[in-house]
This record gives structure tokens, C-alpha cells and sequence, in this order.
């Protein structure tokens, strides 16, 4: 039997179709139903950006090219319109039916040009010409000869228009075409207006160009107006040769990225056919390039809805537990010698890691930092801690990814203020990312060296520590802070280590090598009749050959549990192939991005945390790391954090082949929301023990 793989495109639509799903549980406060409809869209929009530009450069290429492809991607990208087309659908009927209503029964109205009062319209045509009229940048297209470029991602109005002097007004053929931006690059998308007393209206800054926009064109009469937005290719396309200045490269990238070929022409589905055929003919798009949505674009947006009633629509807020072990130990390196600890963010504070470089900056002991970087918030105060340690004299590097994706720009200025700043600063290699989250510090205490190290399975980054679930290591464990010093010298000088990783696991080195053997170590187990098993926590599992072992270990006996986040190529549950592989996926509250493994090993459980998933960019082409854990007493909190997921009955979802994403029903009588049970779990861990 050929191994039966998703594509992984359309697996993660159901990914983010899971998130939609949110949008539409009533049991959701309002206002976060509304977040999910703005991450839905986000999501959606990078998408067509990155993956469908790709299949459609793919399908521009020549036929012999295509045919060494192990898909057809003009049939791929049908199959992906088709299902972006439906949910399109639900979320249209999301926002219209439900979200709408519920606003309304708060009082919160979205008003139409139509709908507004006689003291909204002056209001609406004075906000146009004081903020909007210098932006708005109104063209009459005349076919084969004006053709203005659309910006990415930038909102227009299509504007149908008969000229009022001809005297035959009626035929298709005197039908005359415009577009008009919508400025919303230079002000909010929503504008409150002045409302009655005890009610908030607000308007789309689209409707509000739409009611001025008679003054734009005098002289005609305006038929009718219909939104588009234009996707262009966001990949950065960089060459994998080993010479040549990389950074310059992807400078010149990000200049050209907005200027891209078109990926998606979004439309208002009810725009006419002429009108559709004029723009399609005027900006040279393909059929395959169209894409119908509703009245409303760039939904993304919707994260800036306005919020008249503070946190009542919200989830009520929850303060991260402290940490007393490390926050308020008298020395806190004393305390990471003592023991390991694991944190788990946002349930826990970030303020340890914080504390971990800012104690290291002012710590006279401290020789040396160093850290990975790969996405940084825009105020770190990790960042200003590397500069204070910097001008306290100590030696801190910093391996800077300026390859992650949409934050090149961000992580280039960082690295350039980081070298003004005296601190040694390395950027990525061609045709290879730096996707590890290590950092080490290094202190000389009576003439001997001691070295800490922070293993995370996500950025150094205090902002997204708030919403991504995550989990760090503190330890000074010789057999892993050694490794992870091999690890910074490969990073810095590109020279081979003179001794092989034997507890990391690294990618480039032995980090496929090492969860293969993992893998078939559980599989001779099965065959020999020991106790075997392997859960897997990821975002995504997409490698073709890690999905084939994972195929033979279940045919073999071994019982697999998985909690994937977002692509699943595996099909689990499939007889006499995949019949003991289990599979669900929580979306939730919180951004599930932890990496942890754990595989039985006859009863004595070895057990992982890795900034890697199992795709073949992460195992093939980057820098990851993989970390035993060897502390018995965080070995077991990492096993019972998993247990609460595996029996969430609330927010788990069912991967299997039909993709419908059914919530998980189990034999539990007590609801289980694996995210508020775990922050509950770790809460009674952080009171003290009864005498």
C-alpha cells in the first residue's frame, strides 16, 4: 500500500479553518470571536502570498519542468480555491449573521453610506475631505493605454461610471472604468461616528469613500463601486550559493517584494462580469489568479475594531504565575546550578528569561552571552540588556536569522544597532536558516568557568510570550551546555565541531539521524513484544520520510498519540497502515507552538523539547535543536502537561481523513479546556506545600 500523504497546502486550510471555527463558538467572547476572524484573514493573506505564489510560478514553468513535480499544481491551486471559496462562505456568513447581530445587541452598530443620519453624513463628507481626499488617488482606466500599478495588499474601490453628455446611456458599451484607493495605510479602517446617546456607530473607512466619491469624478454618474485587493508574491527569492554578500541580497529582496507578480486579485463577488473582465484584461491577471470574496477586504483589519466596552467582550484577563524559584532566588545562577527548571509561557511569567540577561549584564562574574535571534519584539528588553552587557565589557554575540520570514527588515536594524553597539553580531548563512532558540552564559567563579544555558522551543521575544504557549529550560548540566557551546563556535566561525552532538540533537548534524533512530528503537520494541510509544507535540508534520517511519512504527504495534497544531500530512487511523495513530489538534486561547517528544523506551521514558517540527525545511535545511530532558522531576511536569492535552474535550479537534474537524468527545464526564487546566495545574505547583 503507497503511503497516503495530505498535501500540505490543503491540510493547513483546515488548519486554518479550526481557527474560523472559533470565530463561530458562541461560547467565545465576542470580541475574541472578532480576533479570530482578523487571524483567519492574516493567516490567509500569507498564504496567498507565499504558498499559492508558488504553485502559480510553478504553473508558469515549462512542461518538462512540471512533470519532474510530484503534483500538479494548476490542479493543486483548484482544489485550494475551491476550499479558501467555501470558507470564504463561512466566514462572510460569520461575520454577517453572527457577529453582526451581537453587536447590535450591545448596542454597536456598523453602518452603511445608506444607513447613516442626517448628522452622520456631514460629519462622514467632512472626515473624507480634512483626512482622505489627498490619498485616495482616483484613475480613469482606458484599456491598453492607462494601466496604474495596484499596490500589495492595498485596498481599492472599482468604480463603474457613465459619462452624463453622451445620449445613449444605456448600452454596456458607454460604461466607463475607475479605480480610487482606500487610504487606510494612512489612518484607522474604522471610524466612529457621532452616535445617540447609550449607542456607538461606526462606518468602514471604504463606506466613507464610497458615499465622497462623486466628488472625485465630476461630470459623471457613478453606477456602482465593488472593492478589490491585489496579493503580490512575497517570497523572497535568494540564491543558495555560499559567496556574496547575503545581507545586500536580501535588502534588494525586500525592495522588490511589494512589486511582485500578482498571486490573488481579490473581488467583491457581486461586481458585474464586464467590470471583472475590464479589470482582469487591464491588470493582466489569470483566471486562476481571481478570487470572489465579499463587500469588505483586508480583514485583517479587524483586529483594530473598536472596543467601547473594555474587557466585558474579551477573555477575562489572567496574570502569569511567577516563578519564586528563579524570581526571587538571593543567586539566581546558584539556583539554575542546583537544578534544572522548565518553564511553560504564557501560563508562567517571561520575566526569568528576562531576568536571566539582565542579572548576566550586571553580573561581574560574566565573561561572555550569547544568543540566537530570530524574531525580535520591537521593545526588548533582552536587546537592551545584550547592549548594557556590552558596554560593561563583556563578550556577547549574537547570531542574527535575517531570513525569518516578514521580520528581515526588523532583524536587520537590530542587528545593525547591536553592532553599533560594540556586541559581535553574525547573520545567516546562504540556503540555511537559524531557527535554534539557544542562548549560554558564561562566568568565571574563582578561576573556574561555569556555563547556563536557556533552551526554548520559541523566540526570545516578551511580546508573543504573552499569547504563544511555549516552553524553556534552565539548566548548567555539563552534557548540554558543553554542546551547546560546540553549537555557538559552529555558529560564529562555520568550522565543523572536532567532536560529534551526543545528547543535542542539532540540526545539519544529527537531528534527522537521531529521531529516526528514536523511532525505530520503538519499533524493535513493538516487534519484541516491550513496552513501546511515542507521543509527538508539533505545529507541523509534513516530512515525508519521518511520516513513512511513523507508518511502519504503527504497522509494527506502536501506539502514537499526536497533538498537531497545524499541518498534518499524516492520515491517521487508516487500516493496516496508520490504525494506531491518533491524532488531534488544539486551537485555542493561546497560540499552541511547543515542541516535545517522548518516546516510551521500554518503560524508561526519554522525552524532548526542540524548536524544530518535523518538516523537511527543519530537519533538512536549518539550524534546529533538540534537548533531552533529564530531570526527572521537569521530565514528569512535561508528561503531565501533555496528559491534560491529550484529554481535552473542550478545544481538541480530530485529525483524520475526512478533515471535517469534529471536537474531540472522550469518556470524560468533567469538561477538560487543556489550556485553562494546565494554567491550574501549574498554579497549584507554585503553592507551597502544606506542613
Amino acid at each position: 500500500m503507497k503511503d497516503l500523504m495530505v498535501h500540505r497546502d490543503l491540510s493547513w486550510l483546515q488548519f486554518n479553518y479550526r481557527v474560523l471555527q472559533e470565530a463561530m463558538d458562541g461560547s467565545v467572547p465576542l470580541y475574541e470571536r472578532i480576533k479570530f476572524l482578523a487571524i483567519y484573514s492574516s493567516n490567509m493573506d500569507e498564504f496567498f502570498k507565499v504558498r499559492v505564489a508558488q504553485h502559480r510560478n510553478l504553473m508558469r514553468m515549462s512542461k518538462k519542468t512540471q512533470r519532474e513535480l510530484d503534483y500538479d499544481p494548476k490542479q493543486l491551486v483548484r482544489d485550494l480555491s475551491l476550499v479558501v471559496t467555501i470558507q470564504r462562505e463561512y466566514f462572510n456568513k460569520i461575520f454577517n449573521d453572527q457577529i453582526i447581530p451581537q453587536l447590535k445587541k450591545h448596542k454597536i452598530h456598523i453602518k452603511r453610506r445608506l444607513e447613516l443620519s442626517e448628522e452622520q453624513v456631514p460629519f462622514v463628507e467632512e472626515y473624507f475631505h480634512a483626512n482622505l481626499l489627498p490619498y485616495v488617488q482616483p484613475v480613469l482606466l482606458v484599456k491598453n493605454k492607462i494601466r496604474p500599478f495596484l499596490n500589495e495588499g492595498a485596498l481599492y474601490l472599482a468604480v463603474i461610471l457613465m459619462d452624463k453628455t453622451p445620449k445613449r446611456k444605456t448600452s454596456a458599451s458607454l460604461y466607463e472604468y475607475a479605480i480610487v484607493k482606500i487610504p487606510s495605510d494612512y489612518g484607522p479602517r474604522f471610524i466612529v461616528l457621532p452616535s445617540k446617546m447609550g449607542r456607538k456607530d461606526i462606518i468602514f473607512l471604504d463606506d466613507i469613500v464610497r458615499h465622497n466619491i462623486t466628488y472625485l469624478f465630476p461630470g459623471y454618474d457613478i453606477i456602482d463601486t465593488y472593492s478589490i485587493k491585489l496579493t503580490r508574491d512575497a517570497e523572497l527569492y535568494i540564491d543558495d550559493e555560499f559567496s556574496g554578500n547575503l545581507i545586500s541580497k536580501i535588502k534588494e529582496s525586500l525592495n522588490k517584494r511589494n512589486v511582485g507578480p500578482a498571486a490573488r486579485l481579490v473581488y467583491d463577488k457581486s461586481m458585474p462580469p464586464h467590470l471583472l473582465e475590464f479589470l482582469q484584461s487591464s491588470f493582466e491577471i489569470e483566471s486562476t489568479d481571481l478570487m470572489p470574496e465579499g463587500r469588505y477586504h483586508n480583514n485583517h483589519d479587524l483586529f483594530h475594531f473598536p472596543n467601547f466596552t473594555k474587557d466585558k467582550l474579551l477573555y477575562p484577563p489572567v496574570a502569569p504565575l511567577n516563578y519564586p524559584t528563579l524570581q526571587e532566588a538571593d543567586d539566581y545562577f546558584k539556583a539554575i546550578s542546583q537544578s534544572d527548571h522548565i518553564l511553560h509561557f504564557p501560563y508562567q511569567s517571561y520575566q526569568s528569561v528576562v531576568d536571566f540577561f539582565e542579572k548576566a549584564a550586571k553580573d561581574p562574574q560574566v565573561t561572555h552571552i550569547k544568543i540566537t535571534q530570530y524574531r525580535v519584539a520591537k521593545k526588548s528588553r533582552i536587546m537592551n540588556a545584550l547592549i548594557e552587557a556590552a558596554k560593561a565589557g563583556k563578550h556577547v554575540s549574537v547570531f542574527v536569522e535575517i531570513k525569518a520570514r516578514f521580520d528581515e527588515e526588523a532583524n536587520l536594524k537590530w542587528g545593525e544597532l547591536l553592532e553599533k553597539s560594540g556586541i559581535q553580531v553574525q547573520y545567516s548563512f546562504p540556503g540555511l536558516k537559524v531557527h535554534s532558540k539557544i542562548a549560554l552564559v558564561r562566568r568565571v567563579v574563582n578561576g573556574k568557568s561555569e556555563i547556563y544555558c536557556y533552551f526554548s522551543t520559541g523566540n526570545f521575544n516578551e511580546e508573543t510570550a504573552k499569547v504563544y504557549g511555549d516552553i524553556g529550560l534552565f539548566t548548567s548540566r555539563q552534557e548540554l551546555t558543553l554542546e551547546c557551546a560546540r553549537l555557538f563556535s559552529f555558529l560564529e566561525t562555520v568550522k565543523l565541531p572536532d567532536k560529534n552532538f551526543q545528547h543535542l540533537l542539532v540540526g545539519q548534524f544529527n537531528l534527522r539521524e537521531g529521531l529516526s533512530e528514536l523511532v525505530h528503537n520503538e519499533i524493535e520494541n513493538a516487534k519484541s513484544g516491550k513496552p513501546s510509544g511515542i507521543i509527538l507535540k508539533l505545529n507541523s508534520l509534513q516530512d515525508e520520510k519521518m511520516i513513512s517511519l511513523l507508518y511502519q512504527a504503527s504497522k509494527a504495534g506502536v501506539k502514537i498519540k499526536l497533538i498537531i497544531r497545524g499541518i498534518c500530512c499524516l492520515v491517521p487511523g487508516v487500516p493496516q497502515l496508520s490504525e494506531n495513530i491518533e491524532a488531534i489538534s488544539i486551537v485555542d486561547r493561546y497560540l499552541e507552538h511547543a515542541r516535545v517528544f517522548v518516546f516510551e523506551n521500554e518503560g524508561n521514558k526519554k522525552v524532548y523539547i526542540s524548536s524544530a517540527d518535523w518538516m523537511v525545511r527543519n530537519l533538512s535545511y536549518r539550524i534546529e535543536s533538540c534537548v533531552p530532558i533529564y530531570d526527572e522531576k521537569v521530565k514528569k511536569n512535561l508528561l503531565d502537561i501533555l496528559n491534560i492535552q491529550l484529554r481535552d474535550n473542550t478545544k481538541a479537534r480530530v485529525i483524520r481523513m475526512d478533515n471535517n474537524n469534529e471536537f474531540v468527545k472522550n469518556n470524560d464526564d468533567i469538561a477538560i479546556r487543556s489550556q485553562f487546566e494546565i494554567y491550574h495545574y501549574l498554579r497549584r505547583l507554585a503553592e507551597p506545600n502544606p506542613e
